[in-house]
């Protein structure tokens, strides 16, 4: 069978190759067009290159592989196409659109963590403590748990904050004995 001139194994494999090469230009330019899957799942460029791409890459192989029908071949593509594209949306793009990653923090999350002290802490004073994250080194002012001085280098619990500054505890790691 012939469709715009050409066997129809050749068309899977022209739409295959434009699919292909469109779904790399939109890897590159995919910010252009943030906005267009927002009214709809299935208007989402990455959604219908992926379904484009599908049905092409079944129908080509089945084309290839098989003397059935062209029109069943078409059918079943389509319908590998659909199946392949529901499972891409929902557990590939839909987790990774929500998936969130921030390095930015607040201090209120940095409660419960454990600092080191590299000004010290004086009764009745503030001192400076460093905190280890994943943006790097915070430093950030402390002051005692009910005013107890706390020494240079000491590792100190952060057990809440108050107005900006860190109120810790030495620390003092749970161990077996």
């Amino acid at each position: 069978m012939e469709l715009f001139g050409m066997p129809v194994i050749n068309v899977y494999l022209t739409v295959l190759i434009i699919a292909g090469l469109a779904t790399v230009l939109y890897l590159f330019f995919s910010d252009i067009s943030e906005g267009i899957g927002e009214a709809s799942p299935f208007l989402d460029p990455a959604v219908i290159l992926a379904f484009i791409s599908f049905t092409s890459a079944v129908g080509y192989i089945l084309e290839l592989m098989t003397d059935w029908n062209h029109l069943l071949i078409l059918l079943l593509a389509l319908a590998t196409a659909t199946l392949l594209d529901f499972l891409l949306y929902f557990f590939v793009l839909l987790p990774l659109k929500s998936a969130e990653v921030s390095l930015a923090y607040t201090d209120e999350s940095l409660t419960g963590r454990v600092g080191k002290v590299i000004v010290p802490v004086p009764v009745d004073g503030f001192g400076e403590i460093v905190i280890e994250s994943v943006n790097g080194i915070i430093s950030k002012r402390a002051a005692g748990y009910e005013n107890q001085p706390i020494d240079y280098g000491k590792e100190v619990l952060i057990i809440e904050v108050k107005e900006g500054t860190f109120i810790v505890k030495e620390y003092e790691p749970f161990r077996f004995k």
